[in-house]
C-alpha cells in the first residue's frame, strides 16, 4: 500500500453557550449542550499521510515536531479511525494555525476538526457530518462544533452515538463579527482539555449545568430571530457562569488578566451608550467582542485604544470543515 494523504481546513469557533465539564472524560461527552459560531479566516490546515514506513504516529505543529500529550491525543483519535477503516498504518500529521494557539481562541477545536476530516479522507472513509463531528469530539470536545458550518449547536447526548453538533443557521444567516481583543499570546499553563476535567470540583458546576437547557433555548431563539440584545445578555451570563466554575475549581483557574477586565468594562460602557456589542471569554485572557458587521470597524478602534490590547482579530461566521482540493 502506498501513502494515503489528504489535507483539510477547519475554522475555530467561539461558544455563546459554553462547554465546560464532561459526563464521560474518555469520549468527551459533555455535561451540557453548547452553541457556537464558526470563525471565518481563523483556521487550522492539517495534512495527514498514512505511511507504511512509520513505526509510530508523528505530529508537527506550526513546523515544530511535537511529542507528549498533544501527540498522545492525536494518536488516540487516529486509533479510533484506524479501527473504523480497518487499517494499521501510522500517520504523519502536519498541522498549522494562522492564529495564536493555546490562548483561548479554540485552536484545539479547529485542529481536531481538521485532523478528523483529513484522516478520514486519507484512510478512504466517507464519513457523514454527524460521524465526523463525533470523531472530532473525542479529540477535543469543541472540535465537534467546527465540523458543521455557521451557527452550530452541540447536543450533549447520552452516549457516543448521540453526542454531536449540527448547524442551526448557515454562515450568511446573521453577519455578526467576532472582534477578538488580544491581551496575551502566551500559552496557558492548564489547557481546556485538562481544565474540563476539573469542572466537577467546583460547587457551582451543578447549578451551571442544571440551568443550561434554559440558556440554550434563549440563545438558540436569539440567533434564529437575530435578536442581538437577548444574545448579548445570555452570552455574557453564560461566560460568567463558566469562569465562576473555573475560579472555584480545585485547583482554581484564573485565566483573566487586568486588561481582560479593562476590555469587559469598555464593552459594558459602549453597550450602555447604545453601541451593539457584547463579550465572551473562553479558557484564556483574550476577549471575544461580538457586534453586527456594520459596527465592527468602529469597535476595533475602541478596543485598540485600551492599554494592553496588542491587536484585534476580526472574524465573520465561518463555513464547515472542508477538504483542500
Amino acid at each position: 500500500m502506498t501513502n494515503w494523504t489528504a489535507i483539510a481546513i477547519s475554522s475555530s469557533n467561539i461558544a455563546f453557550i459554553k462547554y465546560w465539564g464532561n459526563r464521560d472524560s474518555q469520549l468527551r461527552i459533555p455535561a451540557n449542550g453548547s452553541i457556537s459560531m464558526n470563525l471565518d479566516g481563523l483556521t487550522t490546515r492539517t495534512r495527514v499521510s498514512f505511511d507504511p514506513t512509520l513505526s509510530n504516529d508523528r505530529l508537527t505543529l506550526n513546523e515544530q515536531a511535537v511529542s507528549g500529550l498533544p501527540l498522545q491525543r492525536v494518536s488516540v483519535l487516529l486509533e479510533r479511525l484506524r479501527a473504523m477503516a480497518n487499517i494499521k498504518l501510522f500517520a504523519d500529521v502536519q498541522s498549522d494555525n494562522n492564529f495564536p494557539a493555546g490562548v483561548g481562541i479554540a485552536s484545539s477545536a479547529s485542529a481536531f476538526a481538521a485532523l478528523s476530516l483529513a484522516a478520514a479522507a486519507a484512510a478512504g472513509l466517507d464519513l457523514s457530518e454527524k460521524d465526523l463531528s463525533r470523531l472530532g469530539r473525542t479529540g477535543s470536545g469543541s472540535a465537534c462544533r467546527s465540523i458543521p458550518g455557521g451557527f452550530v449547536e452541540w447536543q450533549a447526548g447520552q452516549s457516543d452515538n448521540d453526542s454531536y453538533a449540527y448547524s442551526i443557521a448557515p454562515p450568511d444567516y446573521w453577519d455578526l463579527v467576532d472582534c477578538i481583543a488580544i491581551v496575551s499570546e502566551n500559552q496557558k499553563s492548564i489547557g481546556s482539555y485538562k481544565g474540563n476535567d476539573l469542572a466537577d470540583t467546583s460547587p457551582l458546576q451543578t447549578a451551571r449545568v442544571a440551568d443550561a437547557p434554559r440558556r440554550l433555548d434563549i440563545c438558540r431563539q436569539a440567533i434564529l430571530t437575530r435578536d442581538f440584545s437577548t444574545l448579548a445578555e445570555i452570552t455574557e451570563l453564560d461566560c460568567h457562569l463558566m469562569h465562576a466554575v473555573m475560579m472555584t475549581s480545585a485547583p482554581r483557574l484564573f485565566y483573566w488578566q487586568p486588561t481582560t477586565l479593562d476590555v469587559i468594562h469598555t464593552v459594558i460602557g459602549l453597550r450602555k451608550g447604545g453601541f451593539p456589542v457584547c463579550y465572551t471569554i473562553d479558557a484564556g485572557p483574550n476577549v471575544h467582542c461580538l457586534t453586527p458587521a456594520h459596527s465592527a470597524e468602529k469597535l476595533g478602534t475602541h478596543l485598540l485604544q485600551i492599554q494592553g490590547v496588542t491587536r484585534v482579530l476580526n472574524a465573520h461566521p465561518g463555513g464547515p470543515a472542508r477538504l483542500e482540493s
